[in-house]
C-alpha cells in the first residue's frame, strides 16, 4: 500500500446533478424537515408538560421522539445544503462520524420499540403489577442500557480495526451511511462484513423476535377480553406502535440484509427510514391516540 494515496475527502453524489430536480428535492425535504422538528419537538414537550402522560409508556414515546429528531438532523441539513452547492464534499472524519451517529441512533431505535412492545405486553397482560415492573428506575435503567448496547455495537468496531481509504472517493449516496462507505474502503472487508451481519442479527432480528413474541402474548390476552369496546381499546394502544415497527423494520431489513441485491436502491431505500420514518411517528401516535389528543388540546387551549 506504499503508492497508494489515502482518501481525505468525499464526494456526496446525492439524488441527481439537475438544478430543476434539485430544488424540487430541497423545497420537499426542508418542509418535511420543518415538520420533523414541529412535530416531535411539540409531542416531547407535550410529554413534559402533561401530567397525565408521566407514564413510562409516554416516557418512551419521548424517547422515540428524541431519537427521531437527532437521526432527522444527522442527515438532512447536510443534504439541504448539497442540493443547493456545487460542493458536494466531506471529510472523511466528519463522514465517519455521520455514519456512527446514524448507526448508534438507529441501533438504539431499534431496542426502544421492542421496550416499547414489552411495556404494552406488560400493561395489558399484568395490569396490576405494571407500576411495580415498569418502575422509573427500570425504566431509566433500560434507557441508559440502549445506549450503552448501541454504542458498543457500533462504535467498538471501528475501534478494533480503523477504516482506511484509498480507492475513489464518491459516495453513491446523500449521506455516509455504512454500506456505500464500506464500498471505498480498501484491503480486505471481511471483518466489517462479517461485523454487519453480527450486528444486525443483534440490532435487527433479536428486537423483531421479541416484539414478535410480546405481541402475541398481547393478541392472545386481548381476545380473552369478555367487551367488545375493552377489545378495541386495547388493539387501538398497539396499532400505532405496530405501524412504527413495520415502517422502521421493513426498510431496515431490507437495507442490511439484503445488501447486496438492494445495493443500487439503497440511497432511494434509506430515505424512508432517515427521513420519512421521523416525520411520520408523531403522526401514528397522535391521530391513534385518545391520551395524545386529548394533551395536545389542552396544551393548545391554555396556550
Amino acid at each position: 500500500m506504499e503508492n497508494q494515496t489515502f482518501i481525505k475527502e468525499f464526494i456526496l453524489i446525492g439524488f441527481s446533478q439537475n438544478l430543476q430536480i434539485c430544488i424540487l428535492l430541497f423545497s420537499t425535504f426542508f418542509i418535511i424537515y420543518i415538520l420533523t422538528i414541529l412535530e416531535n419537538g411539540f409531542l416531547i414537550f407535550t410529554v413534559i408538560v402533561s401530567p397525565q402522560m408521566h407514564t413510562p409508556m409516554y416516557y418512551f414515546l419521548g424517547n422515540l421522539s428524541f431519537l427521531d429528531l437527532c437521526f432527522s438532523s444527522g442527515t438532512i441539513p447536510k443534504l439541504l445544503i448539497d442540493l443547493l452547492s456545487q460542493n458536494r464534499r466531506i471529510s472523511v472524519i466528519a463522514c465517519l462520524t455521520q455514519m456512527k451517529t446514524v448507526l448508534v441512533l438507529a441501533g438504539i431505535e431499534c431496542i426502544l420499540l421492542a421496550v416499547m412492545a414489552y411495556d404494552r405486553y406488560i400493561a395489558i397482560c399484568y395490569p396490576l403489577n405494571y407500576t411495580i415492573i415498569m418502575s422509573w428506575r427500570v425504566c431509566r435503567n433500560v434507557t441508559i442500557i440502549m445506549w450503552l448496547t448501541s454504542l458498543i455495537f457500533f462504535v467498538a468496531p471501528t475501534i478494533v480495526k480503523p477504516f482506511v481509504f484509498c480507492k475513489e472517493n464518491q459516495v453513491n449516496h446523500f449521506f455516509c451511511e455504512v454500506l456505500a462507505i464500506l464500498e471505498l474502503a480498501c484491503g480486505d472487508i471481511s471483518f466489517y462484513t462479517i461485523t454487519i451481519v453480527v450486528v444486525g442479527l443483534f440490532i435487527l432480528i433479536s428486537p423483531i423476535t421479541f416484539i414478535t413474541a410480546s405481541y402475541i402474548c398481547i393478541i392472545a390476552s386481548i381476545l380473552r377480553i369478555q367487551s367488545a369496546q375493552g377489545r378495541t381499546k386495547a388493539f387501538s394502544t398497539c396499532a400505532s406502535h405496530l405501524t412504527v415497527v413495520f415502517m422502521f423494520f421493513g426498510t431496515s431489513i431490507i437495507t442490511y440484509m439484503g445488501q447486496a441485491r438492494f445495493s443500487s436502491y439503497l440511497k432511494y431505500i434509506s430515505v424512508n427510514y432517515t427521513i420519512l420514518t421521523p416525520v411520520l411517528n408523531p403522526l401514528m401516535y397522535s391521530l391513534r391516540n385518545k391520551d395524545v389528543k386529548e394533551a395536545f388540546r389542552k396544551i393548545l387551549t391554555k396556550y
